[in-house]
């Protein structure tokens, strides 16, 4: 039996393979530690003896990003949400990254976690969340379940937070395709004031091109989706010899790009956090693409990370 100086500190850990895939899933946030490929890491994960560092690989909900001054109205009534980044005066990432989730189902290639979320002030609301994490011949799936258990209609966004690299290959290196015809102006709190388009600028990934010295911290929008209504954002070596890639379903609309330039040590800029979002930040006080959960409806969204671009 393992004291507890020997526990990990992201708790137990669950490993699902297939196929050449591996992935592990953590108890604390039950979101995603490592993912490799044939033994190569395409996913800027972290150790077992290491908190998450900035955010890596969790499950954003129910809200992703940030929300100004922690507080918002919904119905006819305003909360006030803990200011968990105090410097810049916001509530980010929701209130499910930091919490043990529990193992419902494990396999060879598969294992669904899950977490309730209590009402608590600020956010008032009970959620159950699922999440069922596999590996098979086309990399990584994700698949989301979120329920509102309680009697009263709920605000909710949702997102994940996993940095993607190419060993060898340095962010500037990248070549990036986003395809996205908007991004969120935002202040220095990096809270959005303003959307504009993005053809014809430095921030025009619609082709294929270097991320270079451009220094991301942003929010994009007016998804170009694919014939099945979702999208994908794809990485690059400079020669074509390697690639990644994530994809999200049509629930989700918005994508976050974050070079890691805030990031300290050897995580700066290393890798590149691509955040599928079903609303940009500040949804709560904006309202944009914030989606309403009435009691006893269940929310339902899938993603995943596969090899090649």
């Amino acid at each position: 039996m393992e004291s507890p100086d020997q526990r990990p500190f992201s708790g137990a850990q669950w490993t699902i393979s297939a196929a050449g895939h591996e992935a592990v899933i953590v108890e604390v946030g039950g979101g995603l530690r490592t993912y490799r490929h044939d033994g190569v890491d395409l996913v800027d994960g972290y150790r077992t003896d290491e908190v998450s560092p900035g955010c890596a690989g969790q499950v954003l909900a129910p809200w992703p990003n940030r929300i100004r001054d922690g507080r918002y109205a919904f119905g006819e009534r305003t909360h006030q949400l803990p200011l968990t980044e105090p410097e810049r005066h916001v509530a980010i990432h929701g209130l499910v990254n930091w919490v043990p989730w529990r193992l419902l189902e494990q396999s060879e290639d598969a294992v669904t976690v899950g977490y309730d979320l209590p009402p608590q002030p600020g956010y008032p609301w009970p959620l159950r969340l699922l999440s069922r994490w596999s590996v098979g011949a086309d990399g990584l799936r994700v698949e989301h379940e979120v329920t509102n258990t309680g009697e009263e209609a709920a605000p909710f966004g949702f997102s994940v937070h996993p940095y993607l690299q190419l060993p060898g290959v340095a962010v500037d290196d990248l070549v990036m395709r986003l395809p996205t015809r908007t991004r969120m102006l935002v202040d220095g709190r990096l809270l959005p004031v303003g959307v504009t388009p993005v053809a014809g600028t430095e921030y025009d990934w619609t082709s294929p091109r270097r991320i270079g010295a451009a220094e991301l911290d942003l929010c994009f929008g007016e998804v170009i989706r694919d014939p099945d209504g979702g999208s994908s954002v794809s990485l690059a070596a400079p020669d074509g010899s390697a690639g990644v890639s994530i994809w999200a379903d049509a629930e989700f609309g918005w994508w976050q790009v974050f070079t890691g330039d805030a990031l300290v040590g050897d995580r700066h800029r290393r890798s590149v956090a691509i955040e599928p979002m079903t609303c940009p930040p500040d949804a709560f006080r904006s309202g944009r693409d914030l989606l309403t959960l009435k009691p006893g409806t269940t929310w339902r969204g899938a993603w995943g990370i596969r090899p090649g671009a």
